[in-house]
């Protein structure tokens, strides 16, 4: 017998600001969905995700949520009233007997309970919540922008989590690598719209595109009649001195049906120039050395980065990677060794922390308030580029209109303050750019185009990002930072630094012994020992057998695919979501084999 739906929402009418946000909407969410939730910044997801969790009113319409079935949701920013470390934020509202779950998850996303929350980064909190959300273990999770903040090792977790908890979720994300190894339905926010297309997240912006090429064609059709039924009515006049007034209502009914459509808002006019020619050489790091509150950040490290280069920055929170940008851009000194730039080198800086953005400064005031884009004697104008531009006509670039000019910092969302900051970076002439986590907070067309403007540049590029598309398609090389102060550095982007190769290279270093006793526990499933174990340590190694053997036959399973010598040729978004899904599961592996080892080797030496 067929379960009825987790979820579904009938007829929601919605009105934001004084305009509809939704009318007549109804969707319906069945046990097991996967869903990607997409759309512009502003085009509603995140209200929509609230509809859903019974969080926001609604002008009109129902939402049935089945019986006995729970939501869980998990918002950008979550919750602090009445939490004094990370732990307390994890396990309110957790019963007691659910709180290894919280552990489980803790030691998973690497996170420490006791953390103060005041002094938590926004990535720490952010795991927190999730934490508290896997341990609720609701019917339906509902994520808006879980990966945000998050680092690349946390955000493998997370897939293997929600791939293994075989529960319903609506997630909200920019990551295109997140939503393609999860997803396999895709819900479109467009312009008050919501449609719903099977097949998951790879597949959506191709069909994207044929649905605003079709409507494109339809408008254009439109027009073109409209035109020759306009010109038949005027010359109508003087050949008969009447009129067929059933075609001019046919008319006045086509031109307002044209005026009623409602665009497509245009995408962010955004450019970006490079500053006076530099040199050949950019950075040159001759055995550098640095450590920072007791952290070491590298040893003896070495890099040469010439001109054009982008260099992308990945591993886990807090290995130093912020530190590392600031060291080789010249805003730090090492303990050891030494930094070099080279000539005519102009810098410009992407804050992940946005703090160039004065909160309680208007808009304007922001722009006009820079040193390097004011323009002496003029409060309305702003120096781009080397040229003047009002201050308004500039922001309209990056889809701010003339209302929000006067608006407060803080009063943006987190997209729109990320569209801020890059309106002051590509003011100013510059050929060295440092970009820490510039992707969070966009929306996937300013993405786009942010990436395209990257790419076709001829500045050198140091960016830091947790987005492995995104550092997949923009990054010449990489530096993979280990933790201890090892950084090895790839040529080529994150499939060329989570190859098959290396985990081949990781899983064949292991000592004879090692290989032996991994063989025998998984062969020979048993209870764990437990003495000098956690409750929670005892559970994850009993279950780790089970999940290496998976991942194994997985890898196995995607590495015969991706052998088809054709499949990049034939289909290109195929082969990438395949790689993709293989470099995660090998990540997972290499990561559950050293855990179940180091529990196993604990439980024997207790």
């Amino acid at each position: 017998m067929a379960r009825a739906p987790l979820l579904q929402l009938t007829g929601i009418a919605l009105t934001f600001g004084g305009n509809p946000l939704f009318e007549d909407l109804s969707l319906i969410i069945q046990p097991g969905d996967r869903l990607a939730l997409v759309g512009r910044n502003g085009s509603g997801k995140s209200t929509l995700l609230k509809v859903m969790a019974g969080l926001a009113d609604v002008d009109g319409g129902e939402r049935a949520l089945s019986f006995g079935d729970s939501v869980g949701y998990m918002e950008q920013e979550p919750d602090l009233r009445g939490c004094e470390t990370l732990g307390d934020l994890a396990t309110r509202g957790v019963e007691a007997s659910e709180h290894w779950r919280v552990d489980a998850a803790a030691d998973g996303l690497k996170f420490d309970v006791d953390t103060p929350v005041e002094t938590a980064s926004g990535g720490a909190r952010r795991k927190a919540g999730l934490a508290r959300l896997i341990a609720m273990a609701p019917e339906l999770l509902l994520l808006d922008e879980p990966t945000n903040h998050l680092d690349i090792e946390s955000i493998a977790w997370l897939e293997a989590h929600l791939t293994e908890a075989g529960r319903a979720f609506v997630v909200i994300s920019h990551d295109r690598a997140f939503l393609r190894a999860l997803t396999h339905a895709t819900i479109w926010i467009d312009r008050g719209v919501v449609r719903r297309r099977e097949g998951g997240f790879a597949g959506f912006e191709e069909w994207r595109d044929r649905v605003w090429a079709a409507e494109d064609a339809a408008r254009h059709k439109l027009d073109r009649k409209i035109l020759s039924e306009s010109k038949w009515a005027v010359e109508g006049i003087s050949a008969r001195r009447r009129r067929d007034l059933g075609r001019v209502r046919a008319l006045e009914a086509m031109r307002a049906d044209r005026a009623n459509q409602v665009l497509r808002q245009e995408a962010a006019r955004m450019e970006l120039t490079s500053g006076p020619r530099s040199g050949k050489r950019i950075i040159e790091a001759r055995g550098i050395s640095k450590e920072f509150d007791g952290n070491v950040i590298c040893r003896d490290f070495s890099l040469r980065v010439m001109r054009g280069d982008r260099v992308a920055l990945v591993g886990p929170n807090g290995v130093g990677k912020t530190a590392m940008i600031e060291l080789l851009s010249g805003r730090a000194v090492p303990d050891e060794g030494r930094i070099e730039l080279g000539t005519n080198v102009e810098l410009a800086v992407f804050d992940q922390h946005r703090a160039e953005l004065d909160p309680d400064a208007t808009l304007w005031e922001s722009l006009t308030g820079d040193k390097a884009m004011r323009l002496p004697g003029r409060s309305d104008q702003v120096m781009v580029r080397g040229r003047p531009r009002h201050v308004v006509t500039y922001l309209k670039d990056f889809l701010f209109d003339e209302a929000q000019a006067r608006a407060p910092v803080r009063s943006l969302s987190g997209g729109e303050r990320a569209r801020l900051l890059l309106a002051h970076i590509m003011a100013k002439p510059a050929n060295l750019l440092v970009l820490d986590e510039p992707t969070n907070d966009l929306d996937m067309e300013t993405l786009d185009l942010f990436r395209k403007l990257l790419i076709g540049s001829d500045a050198t590029i140091l960016l830091v990002s947790h987005d492995r598309d995104f550092v997949e398609r923009v990054a010449t090389r990489t530096l993979a930072f280990e933790g201890m102060g090892r950084i090895t550095v790839h040529a080529g982007g994150w499939l060329d630094f989570a190859c098959p190769n290396r985990a081949a290279t990781h899983a064949s270093s292991r000592s004879p012994l090692t290989k032996e006793r991994m063989s025998h526990k998984k062969q020979e499933p048993r209870q764990a020992k437990t003495r000098g174990l956690s409750f929670t340590e005892s559970h994850r190694l009993n279950e780790l057998p089970g999940i290496i053997t998976r991942l194994e036959a997985e890898i196995a399973r995607l590495s015969e695919f991706m052998s088809d010598p054709e499949l990049y040729a034939r289909d290109p978004v195929k082969f990438r979501k395949v790689a993709d899904g293989l470099a995660y599961r090998q990540a997972q592996l290499a990561a559950a084999e050293a855990e179940w080892l180091a529990l196993e080797e604990k439980a024997e030496r207790d």
